[in-house]
């Protein structure tokens, strides 16, 4: 809450520095594009980092009437987690001690550090005399909110102007993008980092030059502070789609060697870095960096198992009655397809904005899971599309099954992993949806009907589970089978009724 004329000023500085972030972005863009940015581009991401605000204080304010009365909430936190590095933020800024411990021995407050010292720095140096969480959503809000231009410019030069303009609008309202730009969360500044390194790998692979290098290289280092696994799996997903797609052909032999020599240097430094923030995780001895990081992966996804299956007594009693080598599989499935729509709709919270807050999220991820899906039958599909089009389905359903794989089922967790990457995501939904409007494909209406087949055998379940109603199907894969074989007739009806209408 602002206190009196310092508070003000605190906010009127952090204001100007969240316009310089909109500015400077839009400068570098504008630059490495050769030529002016439409003026109309800045009323999405302006509106963006508005939204972002206006989400930020709604938390603040409204949490703490309208929560579940936790720690968090009260503090006008919509995560726990944000609330836990905030809070020792705002003490590192008032101790003594330099920003760099934000690096050492935080591991409660913040894995990796970055986040801590960022906070921290805003905190020591702009903050007051007292605590204003929501500085640290004004910056986040206009960082985060480069992600739309980002998105603008990357989905351009891979498809067209069209694609662009939408996917900028579907970011500006997509929910995680929302939630995770008006928190204090890293994924407010590693959203528009990835969605720039991509960007970075569409310019070099039609321009050859080292300016493209450069985005396609420079986010990445800018992540490894926040999220050494995030920026290490970025580099590796930006490289798997450069080589798919015929890599960094640069013009002479020598910028070649220097791109490679350049791409295992910063391997190499990604390496180091998830090697020093994610030691202290591992066992006394390790210390291959490949080691420690696939420690890392495998304990944090049996520890989201365990929470998973002793938090749903659902999910228990189905991997029980399943082989042991499935319950990983099923445990990955149930992640990707959270937050699911029909538990959002029927398992509704006693908070009326937690209720509106789930079928938010839970919209947002239906309507872009069904999207890419589709996408992925559209690249796949037909061999006139593009190699970078299947290289990013790939790398994008890649993301997604790793975020599921090291989140679980976990509500908050999973989605904010896979979130880092949707800019991409979003950029191929949009095309999807564009292709299929040109061409009138018969098997985008097919995927929608599919979609609601399987959530439409979900809904009667869940409320057997929730309500008192009666319902004999209470066998999950039964429940699963019924939406499959509803896909198939209502396949086969469409099939027929096009066949019919084109002999007419």
């Amino acid at each position: 809450m602002v206190s009196g004329l310092p508070g003000w000023l605190s906010f009127l500085i952090v204001g100007l520095i969240a316009v310089l972030i909109l500015a400077g972005g839009w400068l570098l863009v504008s630059a490495s594009e050769g030529r002016r940015l439409p003026p109309r581009l800045a009323v999405p991401v302006v509106l963006a980092a508005v939204l972002h605000l206006a989400a930020g204080v709604l938390w603040f304010y409204a949490l703490p009437v309208l929560g579940h009365d936790s720690a968090p909430e009260q503090a006008g936190y919509i995560m726990a987690d944000a609330h836990q590095r905030d809070q020792a933020a705002w003490n590192l800024a008032r101790d003594d001690q330099p920003l760099w411990s934000a690096f050492r021995n935080n591991r409660a407050a913040d894995q990796y550090g970055g986040m801590l010292f960022i906070s921290a720095l805003v905190y020591r140096y702009l903050g007051g005399m007292t605590h204003q969480p929501l500085l640290m959503v004004v910056i986040g809000g206009a960082f985060s909110a480069l992600a739309v231009l980002f998105a603008w410019v990357l989905a351009r030069r891979t498809w067209d102007e069209k694609v662009a303009w939408l996917s900028a609008w579907v970011l500006v309202v997509y929910p995680e993008l929302i939630i995770l730009g008006s928190s204090q969360m890293r994924e407010a500044f590693l959203i528009p980092l990835a969605t720039a390194a991509f960007y970075g790998l569409v310019r070099s692979l039609q321009e050859h030059d080292r300016i493209s290098l450069a985005w396609a290289t420079i986010p990445v280092l800018l992540m490894v502070p926040l999220s050494p696994p995030a920026s290490l799996l970025t580099l590796g997903l930006v490289v798997l789609c450069g080589v798919y797609a015929g890599g960094w052909r640069l013009s002479k032999p020598r910028s070649r060697t220097v791109a490679w020599l350049a791409a295992a240097g910063l391997l190499l430094l990604v390496l180091a870095a998830a090697w020093f923030a994610l030691q202290q995780f591992a066992p006394e001895g390790m210390t291959n960096p490949l080691r420690v990081l696939e420690y890392w992966l495998r304990k944090s996804s049996d520890m989201q198992a365990f929470l998973v299956k002793h938090s749903s007594g659902w999910l228990k009693q189905v991997l029980n009655s399943v082989p042991a080598w499935l319950q990983m599989p099923i445990l990955v499935g149930y992640g990707v397809v959270q937050p699911f729509l029909p538990a959002a709709l029927i398992a509704t919270s006693s908070s009326s904005l937690w209720t509106g807050i789930a079928i938010f999220r839970a919209v947002g991820w239906s309507l872009l899971l069904a999207l890419l899906l589709y996408a992925t039958l559209l690249a796949f599909g037909k061999q006139a599309q593009a190699r970078l089009n299947r290289a990013f389905v790939a790398v994008i359903w890649l993301g997604v099954l790793v975020a599921a794989y090291r989140g679980g089922g976990d509500q908050w967790d999973n989605p904010r992993y896979r979130a880092v990457f949707v800019g991409l995501q979003v950029g191929v939904a949009c095309w999807a949806w564009v292709q299929a409007r040109r061409e009138r494909d018969p098997w985008f209406r097919r995927a929608w009907l599919a979609l609601f087949c399987i959530l439409f055998w979900f809904v009667p379940w869940y409320l057997h589970r929730y309500t008192p109603l009666a319902w004999p199907v209470v066998d999950l894969f039964k429940t699963i089978g019924l939406g499959l074989a509803t896909v198939v007739l209502v396949l086969l009806w469409d099939w027929a009724r096009s066949i019919k209408t084109e002999q007419k």
